[in-house]
């Protein structure tokens, strides 16, 4: 599983950049349920399929906020409990719908090419990284809204875990004295969907201001000469 050792009490140590480092296995998002479940059986998988295309549908016509579990089994002709046994809850529906995208997010930035992806320097990574995000984000700003994690699950609900902890290994290459562990939280903060809809839905500022708001961050965390 993705980044497997940030569940010890230390994280192990970082390669250097002459070490060869393989790419990590893309996380698995979904519910619980499916991590139970690796092979679906034929039925089980067009079932699947058949609620994710009726909860798109949904999205597409009247918006994420149209998307509950009743709503969903309505649309793919289903009964309630069926969405439930496959998705657990809402949020887990949701995520599941956002599964396509974080899978290609992460290819992008663990295996893709630089300066996203690895064979740049690690400040140009996290600027490419923020700008990254915040670009998907404003793509998709309903949706990841309506999938956030309640209170007590935003911050270890497993994209975020992977989207964090790699900012915190950028941060430690690029300024391996600082704690980043609680820097790598402040930058996070701001590629916050929240924020992101306050900012350019409530406020007006253009996502361009967002950008060049996140490299200052950057640059000036790191102490890095700002990019040219």
């Amino acid at each position: 599983m993705l980044y497997a050792g940030f569940m010890s009490a230390a994280p192990p140590p970082f390669p250097t950049p002459q070490e060869p480092v393989g790419h990590p296995e893309l996380i698995q998002l979904g519910s619980a349920l499916e991590a139970d479940e690796p092979c679906l059986r034929a039925d089980a998988a067009r079932n699947r399929a058949r609620l994710l295309e009726a909860a798109a549908r949904l999205v597409a016509e009247r918006g994420a906020d149209a998307v509950t579990m009743e709503a969903v089994a309505a649309a793919a002709c289903v009964g309630k409990g069926t969405v439930f046994r496959r998705f657990g809850d809402r949020t887990g529906l949701l995520t599941a719908l956002l599964d396509h995208s974080e899978k290609k997010f992460q290819a992008a930035f663990l295996a893709g090419p630089p300066p996203l992806g690895p064979g740049a320097p690690p400040v140009e990574r996290l600027r490419a990284f923020g700008r990254a995000m915040l670009r998907r984000s404003h793509d998709e700003l309903e949706l990841q809204l309506a999938a956030e994690p309640g209170a007590n699950r935003r911050f270890t609900a497993p994209p975020r875990r992977v989207l964090r902890h790699h900012v915190a290994m950028l941060l430690r290459q690029a300024v391996p004295e600082a704690d980043c562990e609680l820097l790598s939280h402040t930058l996070m903060g701001q590629l916050d969907p929240a924020l992101i809809h306050h900012l350019t839905e409530q406020c007006g500022m253009p996502l361009a201001r967002l950008e060049d708001a996140w490299v200052d961050l950057v640059d000036r965390v790191t102490g890095e000469a700002p990019a040219r």
